[in-house]
């Protein structure tokens, strides 16, 4: 990973680096096998960069509480000068919550009510002297978060999902970035018109919204991630983030770095 990330860093084509937060692996045919625990290794790799943005895609709110993780996020933006993307999402991996005893909510309506007051406290914590705060959920008192991140009014905060009832609304109100997970270029287009008349029904302009989408790497095949690229980049996508299967190679990037260059903004 330290190699892929350094890698990266210096290519001019990638803009930013992400790795996700789960304490067992997925995409993988073993959930037990090794997992590197996400914002430990984002804070060591945003030591070993320089240049792009780094974040997790997206933190799983249920695994800490907000006030720790506005504290984690505030550090990681100040040891990283500046460049942190702070990805949130409101949990799903049922096996790690009942392997740890994690609630992630009786109902969904439950797991969202829970997110959309955890986005509230963090981006309070992040931006104001104190915060007191009396939700169903969550209750502050006067809670200090300091220092505050470098960045004003703080790092964009990155909602990842494509919930058309819960998620898209939450992102409308309060993402700086929109991650939509996977899919095709029409799934994409459709939740992008749902987060559009999101944006619409709070009066908030979308373009103030930056949209991205995964690409799947293929070692072997760098040109089919170009493929994807460019159906997406067509439809109005803003970044690609391209997945990278483990085992991890620079010599992964470097190829990618070359098939996808034709398309870079």
């Amino acid at each position: 990973m330290l190699d892929v990330w350094r890698a990266a860093d210096d290519i001019e084509l990638y803009e930013s680096g992400w790795n996700f937060d789960h304490f067992y692996p997925i995409f993988s045919d073993d959930s037990h096998g090794p997992c590197l625990e996400g914002w430990t290794t984002l804070t060591a790799l945003a030591q070993a960069t320089t240049r792009i943005r780094v974040g997790v895609l997206v933190t799983g709110t249920p695994y800490r509480h907000p006030a720790v993780l506005a504290n984690m996020a505030a550090t990681v933006d100040v040891i990283s000068g500046g460049r942190l993307e702070l990805g949130l999402g409101a949990g799903w991996n049922d096996e790690e919550a009942t392997a740890y005893g994690l609630d992630l909510g009786a109902t969904l309506t439950e797991r969202f009510d829970r997110f959309d007051e955890y986005v509230q406290v963090v981006r309070s914590l992040l931006t104001e002297r104190s915060t007191t705060f009396e939700g169903e959920h969550f209750q502050l008192h006067d809670a200090y978060c300091e220092p505050k991140p470098v960045q004003r009014p703080h790092p964009p905060i990155v909602i990842g999902g494509s919930g058309p009832r819960r998620t898209l609304p939450i992102a409308a109100r309060y993402a700086q970035h929109w991650n939509h997970p996977g899919g095709t270029v029409e799934m994409w287009t459709e939740s992008r018109d749902r987060l559009h008349e999101a944006c619409a029904e709070i009066g908030r302009d979308p373009g103030e919204i930056t949209t991205s989408i995964h690409l799947l790497a293929d070692g072997e095949n760098p040109g089919k991630a170009a493929e994807q690229a460019a159906g997406f980049a067509e439809a109005g996508v803003d970044i690609g983030i391209v997945y990278l299967p483990p085992p991890h190679r620079a010599a992964t990037l470097e190829a990618h770095a070359e098939a996808l260059a034709p398309l870079a903004g």
